[in-house]
């Protein structure tokens, strides 16, 4: 049995070990109220507090550029973690595990419909005497009312605090118990970082895709360099190009897709627009989880392989294109340009990809296209016949043929060239053939950077197919 929010308060409240403050300023003092609703909080409690008014949290803090920030978080975790050891530290803590709990939140204000969102984190020591810990997640509020955002804020920051004592050795089990009694329609954690003591050779991309695999979020996005970001704030007002596929292994083909998508792609942009374009991989859970299953090496070995030729990361839920649309549309007001391939292009047309919206094929097409989201197409080649099948010449399902001509006309899918056809010869089963019979031309098909991932993948897959059926 899960126990409760109630009976985990009361667990903390009980343990002599674990003593720390709570620092909540945005929506209240929700998690301490769990705390103080139980028995026994005198037992966990050092201080609570909310400086709420600006000044007064400047004037605690420093001053902030943005108040509800990671950057505002780690000043609160810096400043109450210092104060509790230098007050507390001599006389407890040989004895203690002290942590110093915060949040910034935007919860929703008064005649208020913007985005509400918060950011979370835990600085503690796993024993006496430890240097300490951090752990950090942002949160999205999805319930209307103030009040029923107070309420998951209180019982996300229990679970917080509990799973840091109780489920920190077992990643799986952390990430889902943060969201033991909070259905997942009111809260979406899209960020969730460990760093400090403890924590020194753990990849928290592994966490970001726990989140997704989870459930607890539909996206997680990491940088060239590896850090983990919430999408929103890595692709706020900036145009994007993005390119879906699995990327086992990653080609040369990929890398020209994105480049040649780019022009016309730029044409799309208003002149005066100065923002740099983003250019991001997408790797969808149901690509991670076709044949072999999320394997956590080969997945970093991916990551590893994008962000080595300086691409962005995003892991997704969203196998439709149309919730992949919504959800980029959501971090940015810019253009956004899809880059496929005809084979992904053809899918499109297909009713399993509509067949839940109630407006059918037209819905799912309204919803994709909505608010300037444009396709770029990459060609085909039949290797069989040498014909060569781009967006001009696709043949959409005669029901569709005039609402594909429709896109073209208006730009909402554009032809992507390919200035080397040679490119369109192999896919990536035939690199892990070349690889498995020892021939080195594949190496001419991946770019240095996935030579590595390119020979796991090849010999993972010949693994999983010597085995027998079951």
């Amino acid at each position: 049995m899960i126990p409760t929010i109630y009976e985990k308060s009361l667990e903390l409240n009980l343990d002599p070990a674990v003593y720390g403050t709570l620092a909540e300023i945005g929506a209240g003092q929700e998690t301490a109220n769990c705390f103080f609703r139980a028995s026994g909080s005198s037992g966990l409690v050092a201080k609570t507090i909310s400086a709420y008014d600006m000044t007064m949290s400047d004037a605690i803090y420093g001053h902030a550029v943005r108040y509800v920030s990671k950057e505002r978080l780690v000043a609160m975790l810096d400043h109450e973690y210092q104060i509790l050891l230098e007050r507390l530290g001599p006389k407890r803590g040989a004895n203690t595990t002290f942590f110093s709990f915060c949040n910034t939140v935007r919860a929703r204000g008064w005649n208020d419909q913007g985005e509400c969102h918060g950011w979370i984190g835990l600085r503690y020591q796993m024993k006496p005497g430890d240097p300490p810990a951090d752990i950090i997640m942002h949160v999205r509020l999805l319930d209307a009312r103030t009040i029923d955002q107070m309420e998951v804020l209180g019982a996300l920051g229990v679970n917080l605090i509990y799973a840091a004592y109780r489920h920190r050795g077992h990643l799986k089990r952390f990430v889902e118990s943060l969201m033991d009694h909070v259905p997942a329609s009111r809260v979406e954690i899209d960020v969730l970082n460990f760093t400090g003591h403890g924590y020194g050779f753990f990849d928290n991309r592994l966490c970001a895709l726990q989140l997704v695999e989870s459930g607890l979020t539909d996206a997680t996005m990491f940088l060239p360099n590896g850090e983990v970001v919430q999408p929103a704030e890595a692709l706020y007002k900036k145009p994007v190009m993005l390119l879906r596929g699995s990327f086992a292994p990653l080609m040369n083909i990929h890398l020209s897709m994105l480049q040649q998508a780019r022009p016309g792609f730029s044409r799309l942009l208003d002149s005066n627009n100065s923002a740099e374009i983003v250019e991001v991989c997408e790797i969808s859970m149901q690509n991670l989880l076709r044949g072999i299953g999320v394997d956590p090496m080969q997945f970093l070995d991916r990551a590893d392989a994008l962000q080595a030729n300086g691409k962005t990361v995003l892991v997704s839920r969203c196998a439709e294109f149309h919730r992949l649309s919504a959800l980029l549309r959501r971090c940015t007001n810019q253009p956004i340009g899809i880059i496929l391939s005809i084979g992904l292009l053809n899918e499109l047309f297909k009713p399993k990809w509509s067949e839940n919206l109630a407006g059918g094929l037209l819905e799912s097409f309204g919803r994709l296209f909505k608010d300037g989201v444009s396709l770029h197409v990459f060609p085909w080649k039949n290797r069989k016949t040498g014909e060569l099948v781009s967006a001009s010449n696709f043949r959409a399902p005669s029901l569709s043929k005039h609402l594909y001509e429709h896109f073209l006309i208006n730009h909402r899918i554009i032809d992507v060239p390919c200035d080397d056809l040679r490119l369109l010869d192999y896919t990536g089963r035939d690199v892990c053939r070349l690889i498995l019979t020892g021939d080195e031309k594949w190496r001419e098909l991946v770019p240095p950077a996935s030579w590595k991932m390119a020979e796991c993948h090849a010999q993972q897959m010949q693994q999983f197919n010597a085995q027998p059926a079951v």
